[in-house]
């Protein structure tokens, strides 16, 4: 059932693993204290949010993104999508058109930023264009994942440290790994280990913090054990109970904690426009 609020809008929970829609909010306009706590609080519980019919010029946009914090800017040295050294766009462009990011294909389930000393703590992404079919956009409930797991499993990776590796350093035509077994490959970046449990810092959820194809690597095991741990971990994440998939409609802003979620991009038709805008925001480092 909606959640009536204090004013005209509803928090509605999807019948999914996670997410909530909100509808009868206006975010080109200010928006009340009471109401952006209410927000916040529906991200803790729900971990996305999906608003509707939106209408907004890019300044509207950063004034509404920005009730939920600060811009993510990441080091110099650790580069990210869009990012060129000392600068990092506002706002970027998720786009097959007009010197977009991120292309037509696949995105396999990850999450932003996490080979980033301070990875963000959420993104919201803004849809202009949608293709008529294909295109569509999951996110996955790590907290579920993580609750999911059998007591000997939570028990094994309770104390365990990941590196995630930054996959813009990745050479173009150069074979992605999933894990790193080669422990002379020069390191042509810093690396950040995070917990693979983390906590959220607001809700206190436990959090699988694991992505689906990004090369990791967990800290003191060897490879060939780390390497058969983390293929466990993602074959038990990659499973519908834990995702909702998002069909796109213009206007929809979703709004998402990249501290308790993956997403992924389903490929579409390269004569299709798919022109939709990401505004990431500031996290801090996970524990």
């Amino acid at each position: 059932m909606p959640t009536l609020t204090l004013t005209n809008f509803q928090i509605t929970p999807l019948d999914a693993p996670l997410g909530a829609v909100i509808t009868g909010l206006d975010a080109s306009q200010k928006v009340i204290p009471e109401v952006i706590l209410q927000l916040k609080q529906a991200l803790r519980d729900y971990h996305i949010l999906i608003f509707k019919n939106q209408n907004l010029s890019d300044e509207q946009f950063l004034n509404f993104s920005f009730n939920f914090g600060s811009l993510f800017v990441p080091p110099d040295d650790v580069p990210v999508l869009a990012s060129q050294p000392g600068v990092t766009p506002v706002i970027i462009p998720v786009s097959n058109v007009d010197g977009g990011y991120t292309g037509t294909g696949e995105l396999s389930f990850h999450s932003d930023h996490k080979w980033t000393p301070y990875p963000s703590s959420g993104s919201l992404l803004y849809a202009l264009e949608v293709p008529s079919i294909g295109g569509d956009t999951s996110w996955l409930n790590l907290n579920l994942a993580y609750e999911s797991l059998d007591k000997f499993t939570k028990q094994r990776i309770a104390n365990l440290q990941l590196i995630t590796y930054n996959p813009f350093l990745n050479k173009l035509g150069e074979p992605r790994r999933k894990y790193r077994e080669d422990k002379n490959t020069p390191l042509i970046s810093p690396v950040f280990p995070h917990p693979l449990v983390r906590t959220h810092p607001e809700s206190g959820k436990k959090i699988l913090y694991l992505d689906y194809a990004t090369e990791v690597e967990v800290v003191g095991l060897e490879p060939q054990q780390g390497k058969e741990l983390i293929e466990q971990l993602r074959n038990h994440l990659h499973q519908p109970q834990f995702y909702y998939q998002h069909k796109w409609s213009v206007g929809d802003i979703v709004y998402w904690d990249n501290q308790s979620t993956l997403h992924y991009r389903q490929a579409f038709d390269p004569d299709q426009r798919r022109v939709l805008k990401r505004i990431s925001l500031a996290g801090s480092r996970p524990f």
